[in-house]
C-alpha cells in the first residue's frame, strides 16, 4: 500500500475561504479518486481570539479590521457566494450576522478528530454559521451539531471546560503560527510544502498529482 499524504488544512470555522479552498480540494481529490490516498486534519487558526462572547456585526467588523467599505462588502460577498453556489455549498449572508469567537468550536473538532469524525463535524459547523444563521459560539448549538455527527455529546461538551484541552488548542495555534502560518486557509502537504488561499481546482491536482508520484 502505498503511503498517504498527510494534509493538515489550517483554518477557522467562520472563514468563507477556507470553506471555498476546502471544497475545491475536495472536488480535485474526488475528480482524481484519489480519497483513500489522503489523510486530513484539521488544525486550528483564530481569526479573532479576543472576540467578546456576544460577537460583532460583520459589516462593523470587517470594516473596523480592514478598513473595507460597504460596497467591497457586498461584493466580496458575492463573489463567496458565487464560488459556493459552483461547490454546491450556499453562503446565506444576512444584516444583522455577527462574526463570533471559536475557541470551543476548536476544542470540539480537536474532540471529534480522536473518533474520526473531524472532517464531518467541521462541515456541520461551517454550514450551522454560513447557511443556517446559527452561532457557533453558543453551546447549545456546538451541542446539537456534536449530536448530529453522532458523537457524544456530553462527553464532547464537557472538553469545554478542561483547561488542558483548552491549553491543547492554543499550543497547536502558536505551533503553526511558529511555522509562518499567518492567514487561513492554509494546506500543509506532508509538514513540507504548503498552499494558501482558495486555490483553483486544478492547482489542488496538480500538487497533488506531483505528491502521489513520488
Amino acid at each position: 500500500m502505498a503511503e498517504k499524504i498527510k494534509l493538515d488544512i489550517v483554518s477557522d470555522v467562520v472563514c468563507p475561504w477556507c470553506t471555498i479552498g476546502y471544497k475545491r480540494l475536495e472536488k480535485a481529490i474526488s475528480e482524481m479518486g484519489v480519497s483513500d490516498r489522503i489523510e486530513i486534519e484539521w488544525q486550528p487558526f483564530e481569526l479573532n481570539p479576543h472576540m467578546p462572547s456576544e460577537g460583532e456585526n460583520v459589516i462593523e467588523h470587517i470594516a473596523n479590521k480592514y478598513g473595507s467599505t460597504l460596497d467591497q462588502q457586498m461584493e466580496s460577498q458575492e463573489r463567496m457566494k458565487d464560488a459556493g453556489e459552483e461547490l454546491g455549498f450556499t453562503f446565506d449572508y444576512f444584516e444583522s450576522m455577527r462574526i463570533v469567537n471559536t475557541r470551543d468550536a476548536h476544542i470540539l473538532l480537536d474532540y471529534a478528530k480522536e473518533k474520526g469524525k473531524q472532517t464531518e463535524l467541521k462541515m456541520r459547523l461551517v454550514a450551522a454559521f454560513f447557511s443556517e444563521r446559527k452561532d457557533v459560539s453558543d453551546r447549545d448549538v456546538l451541542a446539537q451539531e456534536i449530536k448530529v455527527v453522532g458523537l457524544n455529546v456530553e462527553e464532547a461538551m464537557s472538553r469545554l471546560d478542561d483547561d488542558a484541552a483548552r491549553y491543547e488548542v492554543t499550543s497547536k495555534e502558536q505551533y503553526w503560527q511558529s511555522l509562518g502560518v499567518s492567514s487561513v486557509p492554509t494546506f500543509v502537504f506532508d509538514k513540507k510544502s504548503a498552499l494558501t488561499g482558495a486555490q483553483p481546482v486544478d492547482v489542488f491536482k496538480q500538487v497533488l498529482t506531483e505528491l502521489l508520484e513520488q
